[in-house]
Formats: C-alpha cells, structure tokens, sequence
C-alpha cells in the first residue's frame, strides 16, 4: 500500500519566511517528550515500514511537489539545460585535477582515464534521463529511489547525494583559490591562513573559497531564469577559452612527450579515471531543474545527452594538449595549464587561462547551488530533514532556505579541507549514487507493484544480485592487486550470463512513455558494473571517511529522520491520500 503522501498542513500556503518550530518538527512525535519517548520504542516497526513504503510516480508530481507551497517557474528550455550542464560540469576537475592525476597516477594515459570516466558518466546520464522525462520534480534521484526502492534506500542516497554537492562545491571553491592566485602571479597558499596547530589537510584556510560561495549563493536565490541566462553567455565564453587552450596549446606540442604513455600502468588509468570521475560530477544536477523545465520529454534528453558529448569532447582533448605541452613528471599539479604554457614561454596565455578556469570554476559552484538546493527542497517535502528547508520563495520562485543552508555547509568544509581529501570521498558518493540510480531503473522497468507476478519478480532479484555480485567480485579483485586473467574472466562470465538472463527470462512489466534507456538490460547493467569497478580503484581512507558519515546518516535516521516521514506518511494515509 502506498504510504507517503502529504499531510494536509501540507498543502497549506505558508509564509516564505517563517521560523518556528512547527517549520521544523512539526509532526507528532515530536510534539512532547512522551511523544517522542514513545516513537522511539516503535523504531523497529516504523523502520519496516519504511523500508517496505514506495512512492508513486504521481504523488512525486503533485502532492510532494505541493508541499514547497508556492510552485518553482517553468522557465527553461533544452538550450538552457544543455547550458546549464556545460556550466555545471567544465570547471576544477579538468583545470586542476588532470594535473595531478597526469603527474602521479596515469601519465599521458590520463586522456584514457577521461574516457573511462566519460563513458561511465554518459550511461548514468541514460539512466537519469529516463526517470527525469518521467518524473520531472526537483527531488532528481533521491525522488527516483524513493519510487522504485523505497524510503530508507532513497534516504541514503540523499545523504551521500547532499555530502556529494558539499564536498563537490567546496572543492571547486578552493581551486578557484588557486586560479586566482596564479592569475596574481601568487602560489595558492599565499591566499591562504596557515593554522599550524591543525592537522595538515585542514590547516590551510580558504577566506577566499568562503566570499566566493557567498557571492554564488547571493545569485542563486534571485531567479533561476536569470542565473540561466548568466551561464548561458558565462559558458559561450568558457569555450571559446577552451578552443583557445587547445589550438594555442597544440602549437607548442611536442609528440615525444607521449612516448611514455602509460608510465604506471592499466592500473594507473582506472585509479585516475575513479578520481577525475569528480570531473563530470555536476550533470546530475541538470536532472534536478526537470521541475523547472518547459517541456520536460523534449527538453531533458536534448540537454543532458548534449550537455555530457561537448563536455567529453572538451576533456579529452584539453586532456591531450597538456600532456602534448609538457612532460607528465613536470605538469603541475595545482594549476597545470597555466604553468605548461608558461613553461613554453607563452607566459601571457597563462592569464587566459586562469581566466577562463575561474569563469568556468564560478559557473560550476552556479549551478550546483541551483542543483543542490532543489535536492534538499525535495527531501524537506518528505519530511525526512526539517520541511522549513522546503519552502519556495513566493517572489523569486526559488528555494531560499535550502540555497542558503547548503551553501553554509558547502562554505565551512571550503575553509578548511585540502582538494586531494575532498576530490577522492567526492567520487565514492557520485559513484555510488549513480550505481543506485542504474539499479532503480532496471526495477522500474521489470517490477510493477501488483502487475508482476512472484516468479518473474524473484528472477528480477536474482538476476540483479549476480549482476552486482560479480561487479563488486571484478573490483575486490581488482583491488587487491590481481593479474590473473583467470579471476576476470569468472566475474566478467557471470555478470554476462546475469544480464543475458534478465534479456531473454523476465518479461519487461513497464514501458517508458515518451523517451526510453535503450538496450535494457544491457546499458544500465554496464553502469552498474563501470561505477562499482571505478570504487574498486579509490584509496582505502577515503571510504573510512565514507563509512563514518553513512554512519552519522544512520544515527540522524533513526532519531529524527526516520519519525518525521512516518508521521507524515501515517497522516496522508489517514486523510485518504
């Protein structure tokens, strides 16, 4: 039975600046300390339940989205959104990161890790694609997992999804620190506070990183359609850069620098390919304006499919001119294009580039306030955090509260956090997510609650264990150092025989209704293997740090998060809903 609709305090208009504590739990195990003494007792029940709840595709579409009060504006086009991707994704990874991982991880084979992280990132976007034309709200994947596998999952997702805009807009923020210091002929931590009593990757604090991200958030709140038009013509300006570097770059090139391709090996491409991944994170943020989005079956295939080619494109040949440029041991690893270039006595281009890096930089942490924000909003509707993070704006049509909160966050980890600890636990999230989204729609395409029968929905669950078992067996393989073919071939039969099976034994229980994944099952099965394998190659501390804050989610969860969206749920299914 359904269970997560909305309460009828819910779909009441309310005032966009309020502030009590009805704004932030108002359901009624919070309403007293017996209240809540006694919903923590029924943990364990309201937990079961939540696990077994789905939402619909409808109630994500009206009485979820009428909970902001006031409706966001449907302003954007596919130019807009292949914009807005273009913006969103082109900023410090390729500026920054292919520096360091050219340097010390892949060598000129870096441009071989771009299109590992390439191709993984466009078989996501298929995936987030499909979903968005069919459920078009802000909630982007957190909305998709909450239809298709439920509250509790679609909760973890959410938590690892805000950790992923945190983490990803600090760390732009503190590139943008770099940049500007190259810009002034300066070395970053010139710019930066040296706090010796701090461990050392939190020692170098980042005024500038925080002003940034304020100016950013001071925009953001305004009106989307504005911030729109700004990376429209902010973005035609990054690319021409972007030709520039490359024809200017490529001028200078020096084919020999290639002679040493693959210095450290296959090893060394993937474990850059699961670093630079960071480099395309950003698309799924496009997702998120899908409410915003005129004509969402149109609009929303033409703008991530578009937006994620020209972004690829860019990489890989930004990615080729600098190893063309330079030696890979001598590429710098904080600001690697304007030193090649200085390096080639071309030292009036560095000014170019930094340029256009801190253009590009400052449309990113743009739109991933815009696409941040519009997550939080969607969870605040469930409920799930305080529903005063839902609320939109009646003037500017956009939501105020979440911009700001999540860019406080974003802020104080800017302050503090070195980019190698932020760029590596911001792989992990985005990868992880995106396995989770290529799952939901393999379940939305082979299950339909009441539709399909039990045979059919254990061969479903069969086939997707083997699929992510032999997924995850390829990459603990993978991990622990093995160069047997013997182990790869094993793991590799068994995902094909799993997927081949879901092809020709179980029926498909649904059709997308205007734009469809094509190749199902194959396509989101090949996501799910690439993003799982891309994991295989991140460092061990870095999922230490990933354990600790699902932990920390975990604990939020089970004292608040868990009571509030029961409550809610238990009042729309006591109203009828």
């Amino acid at each position: 039975m359904e269970t997560v609709g909305g309460s009828s305090v819910g779909k009441t208009k309310r005032r966009a600046w309020t502030c009590s504590k009805q704004d932030f739990l108002p359901e009624e195990s919070f309403q007293s300390w017996a209240n809540y003494t006694k919903a923590l007792k029924e943990t364990g029940t309201r937990l079961k339940d939540r696990i077994t709840s789905r939402s619909l595709d409808k109630l994500e579409l009206t009485e979820i989205r009428g909970r902001s009060g006031f409706e966001m504006k449907k302003t954007l086009s596919w130019w807009d959104l292949i914009w807005f991707g273009i913006g969103a994704v082109i900023g410090a990874g390729i500026f920054v990161l292919t520096g360091q991982e050219a340097r010390d991880s892949a060598g000129p084979a870096v441009i071989l890790s771009y299109v590992v992280s390439g191709v993984s990132a466009m078989l996501s976007v298929f995936c987030y694609t499909e979903f968005a034309v069919e459920i078009p709200v802000a909630g982007g994947s957190f909305a998709y997992l909450r239809v298709e596998l439920g509250d509790f999952i679609a909760f973890i997702a959410a938590g690892n999804i805000l950790l992923e805009y945190v983490i990803g807009g600090a760390a732009v923020a503190r590139s943008w620190t770099s940049y500007f210091a190259t810009l002034l002929n300066h070395h970053p931590n010139d710019f930066r506070i040296h706090a010796a009593s701090l461990n050392p990757d939190y020692s170098r604090l980042d005024p500038i990183a925080v002003a940034v991200i304020a100016i950013v958030c001071l925009a953001a709140v305004s009106s989307t359609k504005a911030t729109s038009r700004f990376n429209y013509v902010a973005s035609i300006v990054h690319l021409a850069i972007i030709v520039f570097i490359i024809i200017a770059g490529l001028t200078q090139a020096n084919p020999k620098n290639l002679s040493d391709f693959t210095p450290f090996g296959v090893r060394g491409i993937f474990s850059a390919s699961a670093v630079l991944f960071f480099a395309y994170v950003g698309f799924d943020a496009v997702s998120t304006m899908a409410e915003e989005t005129k004509n969402p079956a149109k609009d929303i295939p033409l703008g991530l499919v578009g937006a994620m080619a020209i972004t690829t494109g860019c990489y890989c040949l930004l990615a080729l001119t600098l190893c063309l440029m330079q030696p890979y041991s001598q590429i710098d690893p904080d600001a690697p294009f304007s030193v090649a270039f200085q390096a080639i006595g071309m030292d009036w281009a560095k000014y170019i580039v930094a340029f256009g890096a801190l253009k590009g930089m400052t449309t990113v942490l743009l739109v991933s306030a815009v696409g941040q924000a519009r997550y939080l909003t969607h969870i605040a509707r469930t409920h799930m955090v305080p529903p005063w993070l839902a609320e939109v704006h009646a003037t500017t049509g956009t939501p105020v509260n979440a911009t700001v909160v999540m860019l406080v966050a974003t802020a104080v980890i800017a302050f503090f956090t070195s980019l190698g600890i932020l760029s590596n636990l911001l792989s992990i999230s985005t990868l992880f997510i995106f396995m989770m989204v290529a799952v939901a729609l393999l379940v939305r395409r082979y299950y339909v609650s009441g539709q399909t029968n039990d045979s059919d929905r254990n061969k479903l669950i069969a086939a997707l264990v083997l699929i992510l078992a032999s997924s995850m067996a390829t990459a603990a393989y993978w991990a622990a150092g093995g160069m047997g073919w013997a182990g790869y071939l094993v793991s590799v039969l068994v995902w094909l025989l799993a997927t081949a099976f879901l092809w020709w034994g179980v029926p498909q229980a649904r059709a997308p209704q205007t734009w469809g994944v094509p190749l199902v099952p194959w396509l989101p099965s090949a996501s799910i293997a690439i993003n799982i394998f891309l994991l295989g190659s991140i460092d061990g501390p870095s999922f230490v740090r990933f354990g600790i804050w699902t932990a920390l989610l975990l604990v939020y969860y089970f004292f608040f998060g868990l009571h509030a969206s029961y409550d809610t749920a238990k009042a729309a299914s006591n109203d009828g809903v």
